[in-house]
């Protein structure tokens, strides 16, 4: 699945972040449809619905929220905090409210970040029943004693939860999953970001003809997962390995969180990548914190799903502030995390577990026309008949390409090459990963 890096679609990820900012999104709500309908123009996602109180594991489905508008008004009814300048401004998922109060009945609700004083932070309260506004810690700091009309025109009742989900089926039932999530408003790395980059390898990965099926989930973090894995408990057998994108387009250098495994296929070809294409880049041990990798990481479930992002989350001080804006990300950050994903995915295409049909000896290569084939198929003939040994020496069941490749410092294409040319002599064969040894 290569794709020459000329055809990397630069206009669409200003085009979706474009639409995208202004939506306010929570972990449910008609922020959250608006999101996935626009996401429906590019990819056949499917919209999903799970109702609320339904169980999700040890969670419940919350109540659905919406938000039409808020504010706080002066004695002179000047809005001086207001929905419709930022959506930012209303901590998510507070409850209505309608009432004139003094300033110090009011600042228990206000939060702003005096280390950072033009920033809106970004707050919620989605599973404990509260109400609340964001604001700079500057224009916290104006507000003048007085009364204040504080109005937040919300709506929490059942309704759904939902996210998206399309599966683009390969040669084989055996799925590579790639997730990302979709709940949090006017904020670009930390949502927008992951968004744009999985709905354009989704665009990609239907125009190729892939060996693995691939599924893509647009989900609300956290719940939105654990909703997924309750109902799919039966299905996770056929998980071959997957990645959480999030945070990819800030201008630090990428970051892979490895799966709880640890030496998962995804996590020795995530490195790989890296190693042989990234000048600067930082690999961690998997830890139970962060995005969605760590429901699907559950003891339980231990799925090899690892996550790739850039700077990590909380450790740049945009994280999770109005400061998170389309200034903040950089379209070359976004082509090089697209770049290692389809980078990622080729060779997860191409890796495979092989067996040597004729294990005793040697076989000889020069009756198969192989050495001239060598000559034929690159300029380093050398490298390639090397492989060769290499690939009919470990092609036990028990080694694929990757761990051949890393065994013998041989690039993996070059690997890749020789146990496609002993394959067409029929001197190895390939066998399904399941039946390794």
């Amino acid at each position: 699945m290569e794709i020459p890096p000329s055809t990397l679609p630069d206009n669409r990820f200003s085009a979706l972040i474009t639409d995208l900012l202004p939506i306010c999104r929570s972990i449910t709500g008609s922020g959250v449809t608006r999101t996935l309908e626009r996401l429906q123009q590019e990819i056949p996602i499917l919209i999903r619905e799970v109702p609320s109180g339904a169980p999700a594991l040890d969670w419940t489905v919350p109540n659905e929220w919406n938000i039409r508008d808020a504010w706080v008004k002066n004695s002179r009814g000047e809005r001086v905090i207001d929905f419709k300048k930022s959506n930012l401004h209303v901590v998510s998922y507070s409850t209505p409210v309608n009432a004139t109060m003094t300033l110090d009945e009011l600042k228990p609700h206000l939060f702003s970040l005096p280390a950072q004083p033009t920033a809106i932070p970004y707050r919620t309260s989605y599973y404990n029943e509260s109400w609340g506004f964001c604001l700079s810690h500057e224009d916290l700091l104006k507000l003048e004693i007085g009364n204040y009309e504080v109005v937040i025109d919300s709506e929490l009742k059942p309704g759904f939860l939902r996210y998206g989900e399309l599966l683009i089926k390969g040669e084989v039932e055996e799925e590579i999953l790639i997730t990302t999530h979709l709940c949090h408003p006017t904020m670009c790395n930390d949502n927008l970001s992951g968004l744009t980059v999985a709905t354009l390898l989704a665009k990609m990965i239907a125009e190729s003809s892939p060996h693995f099926s691939y599924r893509f989930l647009f989900i609300p973090g956290t719940i939105g997962s654990l909703a997924w894995l309750a109902a799919n408990e039966d299905h996770l057998g056929k998980i071959k390995c997957g990645l959480v994108l999030t945070g990819v387009g800030d201008p630090g250098s990428p970051t892979y969180k490895k799966s709880r495994r640890a030496d998962s296929v995804i996590d020795r070809v995530m490195e790989y990548v890296l190693k042989s294409g990234s000048p600067k880049f930082e690999i961690r041990n998997f830890s139970p914190f962060g995005y969605d990798e760590r429901q699907f990481c559950s003891p339980a479930f231990d799925l090899p799903v690892g996550c790739l992002m850039r700077t990590p989350h909380g450790e740049y001080p945009e994280y999770h502030t109005s400061l998170d804006n389309p200034d903040f990300i950089k379209l070359e950050s976004l082509q090089d995390t697209l770049r290692i994903c389809l980078r990622c995915f080729e060779l997860l295409e191409n890796n495979r577990f092989y067996l040597n049909l004729f294990p005793k000896g040697e076989p000889q290569l020069g009756k198969r026309g192989l050495y001239q084939a060598m000559g034929q198929q690159t300029k380093d003939r050398q490298s390639l008949q090397l492989a060769m040994l290499w690939v009919l020496n470990y092609s036990d069941g028990g080694h694929d390409l990757l761990d051949i490749s890393l065994k013998s410092s041989l690039p993996f294409d070059i690997v890749t090459a020789a146990a496609k040319l002993l394959e067409e002599c029929k001197v190895i064969r390939p066998i399904p990963s399941a039946h390794a040894m």
